[in-house]
């Protein structure tokens, strides 16, 4: 693992992808970003089907944050403006709250801006499924 965190996105998702080039763009987080289908999953400590289900920040001490989490977490490490919300988001109510947003909206990227067919993902491994 490098010295850098990695988010890692899903690059066959249209809808994700374009979350990502804007996040590298705008929001200029403080790491690698990759899709988990360029990513060496097991060097990073994470499995194809979590990676699958979910964005991921993994830390270079290998700790994962999933979801609303990880969003969080490339939030912070932008710093400027963005940080605020990044600090919002890991607020004890409000981290529940993003939790079941960051669900509906994995739920929904097929049917969300810049989704393909690649972005739905089977009912038995979309997010709220376990």
């Amino acid at each position: 693992m490098g010295t850098r965190p990695v988010l890692v996105y899903d690059g066959d998702c249209g809808f994700c992808t374009s979350a990502a080039r804007f996040a590298e763009r705008r929001v200029r987080p403080r790491c690698a970003v990759t899709a988990w289908q360029d990513a060496d999953l097991a060097a990073l400590g994470v499995t194809r089907q979590r990676a699958e289900y979910e964005v991921l920040w993994v830390t270079p001490a290998g700790r994962v944050y999933g979801g609303a989490a990880a969003v969080a977490k490339a939030l912070l490490s932008a710093g400027r403006g963005w940080a605020v919300p990044g600090a919002v988001l890991e607020l004890p109510g409000v981290r529940r709250v993003a939790g079941a947003g960051y669900r509906w909206v994995a739920r929904n990227r097929a049917r969300l801006p810049g989704a393909t067919a690649a972005c739905a993902l089977p009912a038995d491994r979309r997010p709220g499924a376990r």
